[in-house]
């Protein structure tokens, strides 16, 4: 295989094993040039599948990622702890540099966002949907706000 035909087959983002041996490979190396290689193969790979790892992300293990990484958004300041559990669309976002710290066997559901200097504790789970800006205990769970109504029209008759 040629190397184009391989770089081409790496960017698709099918292969979460290599991503996370490529992710794990850039921890490691010393050496800059290895790393903005091996940065620009992590994003072409995510970008793919609409998501997006920062080079400075904490993940301890390697995360249960269900739909691979479509929509998974997580901040470059975040941590994540083993054995952690993740579906599509979720974001861990930062706020002024800080970002959520998540604890191990966390399971965040889809849809779901952490935004800012939070804590979620170990075996916290995050409902479908959910924003959270607040710590979250150990082994708790939260889950969306409900709904309420902001406008009321007149009713039809």
């Amino acid at each position: 295989m040629h190397l184009r035909e391989w770089l081409m087959d790496v960017s698709l983002g099918n292969n979460l094993r290599l991503y996370w041996r490529f992710f794990r490979l850039r921890e490691r190396t010393g050496s800059r040039l290895l790393g903005d290689v091996l940065t620009f193969l992590l994003n072409r790979m995510a970008h793919k599948r609409g998501g997006y790892i920062g080079r400075g992300a904490r993940i301890a293990g390697v995360p249960s990622l269900p739909h691979g990484l479509h929509g998974i958004y997580i901040s470059r300041y975040a941590s994540i702890g083993a054995g952690c559990r993740i579906y599509q669309n979720v974001t861990i976002g930062e706020v002024d540099g800080r970002a959520p710290q998540i604890g191990d066997g966390c399971l965040i559901g889809a849809g779901a966002v952490l935004i800012g200097g939070i804590r979620v504790g170990d075996g916290a789970r995050v409902g479908a949907g959910a924003v959270v800006c607040t710590d979250v205990p150990e082994g708790c769970t939260v889950v969306a706000q409900p709904s309420r109504v902001i406008v009321r029209t007149a009713s039809v008759s």
